[in-house]
């Protein structure tokens, strides 16, 4: 053999040893990255488990475990990523487990498919046992949500729904929207990396914190800054309402498992320090939103202190004769509150209550709802659905009427969402339906047909 045939053979022979050692060592590193990506998965922290999911499907490409929890953990932040995944998944392995139906039925669901949804869950339902009671209820309860979907997509309202651009949302989620009095001052809440203390909680976003913009042309505001003064801290803060000619804010802060707060403005124009709203309101259990009159004599706010079995239900106060303080809070009847979760409590003008449902016929989620209070009966009309384009398959929340009733702002994990939830503004005008195809995907929330879904195929 002559010496360069040799040395060919010496190079050969040394890749192949290198590849013999560097499969075990690649394989070892999945299953570290699996077990990472578990890890996050099962503490509800979605957003950091993706990347260790990512990382092994780099390497894997057709890894239909890393595909199965990555298309469920996107289901948080992005619904058309999670469908082609976990469609994916049901090519590769359609046994990898029994779940897998229901996560199919769930995705088609947050992607407007919902003959095929409401066919995934029936197929899963079958194979639920008698003692699976509980996830018996929740999907009958899906299956009519779905249903509830197509009856309010087949009549749309005549509305402009339209997100409020990268300005105000982020790759993170932005909600409680705040308008002042005069329409040019904009307060949210954002769980974005520019907050107080730059700490991620544990569901891999930031912790709450209030930004304020300025108007700066008809639906362009100015780079968002944090609210100045004492409003927030290193855990949860997030913007209620301005009240009393906007001198006063209620906010929520994670105090005492979340309480409901009020601050002031002060001459320099910053806010101080907030103050329990009182001890007849907040309780050791959660107090997550609140709505007060603008004569400051009634609050309507959402509590799990009395349900007994962790749901948000919504009451209201009225403030004491001698004005220190709150009467006992009393529960709104059946009419309005549900066995399920009821927030984001908000009353217009005109004395239409405007809230946040998971019950009543809800699209998926929370869905925005209106009723109105009937002085003869003392009792709340039945609650009406906003309808599509306002609610979607997914959360919808945080709705905030403009006190001449032309348009609101909402929080929504919608498809086109920048990720988690982003600030709309819904625009109540007669040329709604003719503007709305002016808006791209990311602007509008223009309903999605199911032809259109994204391809079912990993990318």
């Amino acid at each position: 053999m002559n010496n360069s045939a040799k040395r060919g053979a010496g190079v050969s022979l040394l890749l192949l040893i290198l590849c013999f050692l560097a499969a075990p060592v690649s394989a070892q590193d999945i299953r570290k990255q699996m077990q990472a990506g578990n890890r996050l998965l099962d503490e509800g922290n979605y957003r950091d488990a993706v990347p260790l999911y990512e990382q092994v499907l780099a390497a894997d490409p057709d890894n239909a475990r890393a595909l199965y929890y990555a298309g469920i953990s996107y289901m948080t932040f992005d619904k058309e990523k999670a469908c082609d995944y976990l469609y994916r998944v049901q090519e590769l392995k359609p046994n990898i487990d029994k779940d897998l139906v229901y996560w199919l039925g769930r995705a088609d669901h947050l992607n407007y498919r919902f003959d095929s949804a409401i066919r995934q869950f029936e197929k899963y339902r079958k194979t639920l046992k008698k003692r699976d009671q509980e996830r018996r209820m929740e999907v009958a309860q899906l299956i009519q949500q779905a249903q509830n979907a197509k009856n309010e997509i087949a009549n749309p309202r005549n509305v402009l729904v339209a997100n409020l651009g990268r300005t105000i949302n982020t790759a993170y989620s932005e909600h409680s929207p705040v308008i002042s009095a005069d329409f040019n001052y904009l307060l949210f809440t954002s769980r974005g990396k520019n907050v107080t203390g730059g700490k991620e909680a544990p569901d891999g976003e930031f912790y709450e914190d209030i930004f304020e913009a300025r108007r700066t042309g008809q639906d362009e505001w100015s780079v968002p800054h944090m609210v100045g003064g004492q409003l927030n801290s290193t855990g949860h803060d997030a913007s209620i309402q301005l009240f009393d000619k906007d001198t006063k804010m209620l906010l929520y802060r994670a105090e005492n498992n979340g309480d409901i707060m009020i601050a002031e403005r002060l001459p320099d124009g910053t806010w101080s320090a907030p103050e329990s709203i009182g001890s007849n309101i907040n309780s050791e259990d959660v107090e997550s939103d609140a709505f007060i009159t603008p004569d400051g004599q009634t609050l309507f706010f959402s509590t799990n202190h009395y349900a007994g079995n962790g749901d948000l239900d919504i009451y209201v106060a009225h403030r004491k004769a001698n004005g220190d303080g709150w009467q006992t809070p009393e529960r709104l009847d059946y009419t309005i509150n549900t066995p399920y979760d009821e927030d984001s409590p908000s009353l217009a003008a005109d004395g239409t209550l405007y809230f946040a449902s998971r019950g009543h016929n809800t699209m998926g989620g929370y869905d925005i709802f209106s009723a109105k209070y009937d002085a003869v009966s003392g009792n709340w009309t039945h609650p009406v659905n906003l309808g599509a384009l306002i609610n979607t398959p997914g959360d919808d929340t945080h709705y905030r009427l403009a006190p001449d009733g032309s348009y609101a702002y909402l929080s929504s994990d919608r498809m086109g969402c920048f990720g988690g939830k982003d600030i709309y503004k819904v625009s109540y005008t007669q040329s709604a339906a003719a503007k709305e195809q002016e808006f791209s995907q990311a602007e509008s929330s223009a309903l999605p047909d199911a032809d259109d879904v994204p391809g079912r195929r990993a990318k």
